[in-house]
């Protein structure tokens, strides 16, 4: 499917879903939120990058037919999931976190909270717990039935992709500019694999030599990290406060010490450039212009059949009418 008819029918389906709602699971669990943010808390103490992990959960998730945890699928034999697509293989991790979060509610409320709204859940409180903002999100959302590497590698945006193409893809889904400079913010906290910038270091666009728009001493830093020839699964913070939610981010790409392709591009494009500016000196700017693109990015929708998953992982077992009551 091209992204640009799923990405129609994502916009179809939102206006004719179920509305999101805040307080979803007021009466059903009224539990579910402060299980997940003790979840994430203990995550935190655990590995400090697993929180960051999470909130980019929302993104891998919500582009690929809809907020539905699609991703989250393993594979089964007649199903190749996300888990193996290129923009998550070897990158995206911690889905146990997820898987924790589960169990958790699972004991709680039983059947009742679905692993799409936990992905909305854990990433806000990822933001939160990081330094950033909070705010009260929408949910309602139904698990996927399925899920496609396929259409997952025909969207999900690669490292080296320029602001002109991920321009493009945010405007298929309704989404701006400044939500795709103030979304490109959640890489203000974690890391990044050498796998994704090399070609920057030494090749970039073909011309055997280092991206122009990378500051020299900052080059210098990344070459000793990423030696051409070295273990590509090394990794580098994405910012200079890679465990704070703050818009350092930004300031480093202003500085030429952006981390991956994908993020100095948007100081390098002018249609992007202003956002970036402003970001690096308006913090508040920057955390408000997040939390609109996120509640945004979350109403995405695909409208296809689904269920609250026992597992987050597996489907759960369904006779055909069963499928159909839960649609």
């Amino acid at each position: 499917m091209s992204p640009l008819f799923t990405a129609f029918l994502l916009l179809v389906a939102r206006a004719s879903a179920a509305p999101l709602l805040p307080g979803f699971y007021s009466e059903t669990c009224p539990e579910a939120e402060l299980i997940v943010r003790e979840v994430m808390m203990k995550a935190m103490i655990r590995e400090r990058r697993s929180v960051a992990s999470v909130m980019r959960f929302q993104f891998h998730d919500c582009f690929v037919n809809g907020c539905d945890a699609s991703m989250l699928l393993d594979d089964t034999p007649t199903m190749l999931g996300e888990k193996g697509a290129l923009s998550n293989v070897n990158s995206l991790r911690s889905y146990e976190v997820i898987d924790e979060v589960k169990e958790e509610l699972e004991k709680v409320c039983p059947g009742t909270v679905s692993c799409a709204d936990i992905i909305v859940m854990a990433a806000r409180d990822a933001v939160a717990l990081s330094g950033g903002p909070y705010w009260e999100v929408r949910l309602g959302r139904k698990d996927s039935l399925t899920a496609s590497q396929e259409d997952s590698n025909n969207i999900m945006p690669s490292p080296r992709a320029n602001a002109s193409l991920l321009i493009d893809l945010f405007t298929r889904f309704n989404l701006s500019i400044k939500d795709l400079v103030a979304l490109s913010g959640s890489h203000s906290i974690g890391q990044g694999r050498c796998f994704s910038i090399v070609f920057r270091l030494y090749n970039q666009s073909g011309t055997g030599k280092p991206d122009p728009a990378i500051e020299p001493r900052y080059r210098e830093k990344l070459d000793k990290l990423c030696p051409l020839g070295g273990d590509e699964n090394v990794t580098g913070d994405l910012d200079a406060t890679p465990t704070v939610f703050d818009n350092v981010y930004f300031k480093d790409l202003v500085a030429g010490r952006g981390f991956l392709n994908s993020d100095q591009t948007l100081f390098t494009f002018p249609e992007t450039r202003e956002y970036v500016k402003l970001f690096s000196k308006d913090q508040l700017a920057f955390f408000e212009a997040f939390v609109e693109g996120m509640i945004k990015m979350g109403e995405l929708q695909s409208g296809r059949p689904g269920e609250i998953r026992t597992n987050c992982k597996v489907v759960n077992s369904h006779r055909p009418v069963d499928v159909l009551l839960e649609s």
